[in-house]
Order: structure tokens, then sequence, then C-alpha cells
């Protein structure tokens, strides 16, 4: 068996898909399968593919149905023992696949975690976030479960990219990426997480990750309207999961800061749009068992997002009610 599966979902990536394959080719360890999956591209990508003359690649290609689709098919036909993901503009370090395929086989994890280090135009660069300080001391060199990490579960960075899992843990929970909507690492991490028994963390920094203008967190367009539908497709994994009453309190702050944030930061022509997707998120929650939670375990900045958005009717009201002072009345 094959020991890594690597799933490289790519769209018009002509300016970066050939350093990111060969940082794959340039592996010290070389078994691996780098599955391509060619989502729609109408440049020159599948030519740059299919160039490199190595068995090891394989490349799909398909019409354009998003990230989630794109990655759910290299799924579908890994036959690596672990699967790791590469984003088409980025990067492995040399000795990724070494490091983190012993690190998984020696402790039989169902997700390693690793390292992320930032490139942007000739300069490295490290945060909290990627360098997974959130992990202290305690949690090195031994395995771990998820409520373990209880406290900062929302503060692990969700990136596919920054970590290997195991096939068949996969298989057997049914992991897939939601589909049709951007921002699909942040259910799956959380599906995966929750349903893992053995995680570990590696200290070393295995990827790069490239800033540049066309990364999805570089401008915040129409893609950032799938804060939404994630959110819901997030609140509905720790519901089925029976693990909503135990992290309630950060679960319903973090949906709430999502949309909020893009709200915020969304390009003009957005924002009424964007408003009425979480206008009729939260009248649907009203219907819910959960709307009291909302009420009672939000901050007041929060609580005021979201009640200012059911008390108004539009946009331009909202903006004017969330402009004035107020404070949860409890």
């Amino acid at each position: 068996m094959t020991e890594i599966s690597v799933i490289l979902p790519v769209f018009n990536g002509e300016k970066y898909i050939k350093k990111a394959v060969q940082s794959v080719l340039n592996q010290s360890m070389g078994d691996f399968e780098l599955i391509v999956v060619n989502d729609g591209s109408t440049d020159s990508t599948s030519d740059i593919v299919s160039g490199f003359d190595d068995e090891r690649i394989v490349l799909l290609n398909q019409e354009n149905r998003g990230p989630g689709a794109a990655r759910n098919r290299g799924l579908e036909i890994a036959c690596g023992r672990h699967v790791m993901f590469l984003d088409s503009d980025d990067w492995f370090c040399e000795d990724a696949f070494e490091i983190a395929c012993g690190e998984a086989r020696k402790n039989n994890t169902d997700i390693s975690i690793f390292q992320i280090i930032k490139y942007d135009s000739g300069t490295y660069s490290q945060n909290d976030w990627f360098n997974l300080n959130n992990f202290d001391e305690t949690f090195e060199n031994r395995i771990f479960n998820p409520h373990e990490c209880r406290d900062f579960l929302f503060d692990i960075s969700v990136s596919a990219c920054q970590k290997i899992f195991k096939r068949q843990f996969l298989n057997e929970i049914n992991a897939k990426f939601p589909e049709g909507i951007y921002f699909e690492d942040m259910p799956f991490f959380f599906y995966t997480f929750l349903k893992a028994e053995r995680i570990s963390i590696i200290k070393r920094h295995l990827y790069v990750r490239q800033k540049h203008p066309g990364s999805i967190t570089e401008s915040v367009d129409s893609k950032f309207l799938d804060t939404v539908p994630a959110g819901q497709i997030l609140m509905d994994i720790f519901i089925e999961n029976d693990c909503y009453d135990m992290y309630k309190f950060d679960l319903l702050a973090f949906k709430i800061n999502g949309p909020r944030y893009a709200l915020m930061g969304i390009e003009e022509k957005y924002k009424k749009q964007l408003y009425m997707l979480i206008k009729k998120d939260y009248e649907a929650i009203k219907l819910t068992p959960y709307y009291d939670d909302y009420l009672d375990n939000l901050g007041p900045v929060k609580w005021k997002f979201f009640t200012d958005i059911l008390r108004s009717n539009d946009y331009d009201e909202f903006r004017t009610l969330n402009q004035t002072k107020s404070s949860p009345a409890k």
C-alpha cells in the first residue's frame, strides 16, 4: 500500500501549480501518490501538470464544482495509508512526508497536526495560529483526544493542509468536505477532529502557505457569503455528534463571529446580500430549541449583533441599530 495520498485541487493555478507539484516530487520520502484534481481550469493548468513525467501523479479533470467537490473526488480514489492535502499556491517542505508519516505511523494517530510557515513576497513569517502555540508543552510527544482541547478548540487552525490523516479513519467516519461553498475546511476539521480518538502534534514547519492577491482570505468578496452556510453546517455537526452542550458557549460565539466579521469587511456591493443571509439564518434559529441559548450565552457585542439583525428589517436599519450602544438584557 502506498504510504501517502496527496490531494491537490486546483482551479486556474498556472502561476503556482508547478512549484506545488515539484515540492511533492522533491520529497525525501518517495512512497506517495499525488492526485491533482483540475477543477475546470480554463488556463494552462492541465498542460503544466501533464508535463510532469512521473507515474505517481494522477490527473483528474472535471467541470468546475468548487474546492470541496474536488477534494472529495480525490478522497474517492485515494489508496494511501495516509492522506495529506495541498493547495495549488502553496508547497511542502522537503522532509514533510517523512516527518509527518513517521509520526502518524509511530503513534497510530487518526490525525497529526504540524506547523505551517507563511510566505509573502520573499519573506517568511510565523504566527500563533499556524505555530500551534495553543498547544502547551503537555501536549507534546503524546497522544490525546479532542476533548482535552476543550478550552481552545475554536482557536485551532482548521486548515486541512496542516494535518496528516489516517485514510481508514476518514473512510470509517465517512468524512466529506461540504460541496458548493467556500470555507469547506472549517466543517471538515471539526467533524474529523471530534470523531478522532488518537491525535498528536508535530512542532515542525512542514508546509509553506503563500500569501498573494488571489488568496481566499486576502479580499473579502462574494466568497464570504458562504460564512453563513458553513456556520449552519458547523452547528449540525456539534448537535448530531452530541457535543453541543459541552461546547455551547464557544460554539455559539464562533458561529456568530464568522458572518459578523464578514459583514464588517465584505465589499459594499455584497453587504445587503450577506445581511439577508444572516437574517434568514437567525429567523430560523428563533424556531429551534437553541434560540434561548444564543440570548443567554453570547457576550455583549455578539448578543447585540444577533438581536439587531433580528430587530431590523433591512441592512440600512440594521446598520443604524448597530451603531447605538446597548447591553444584553439579562
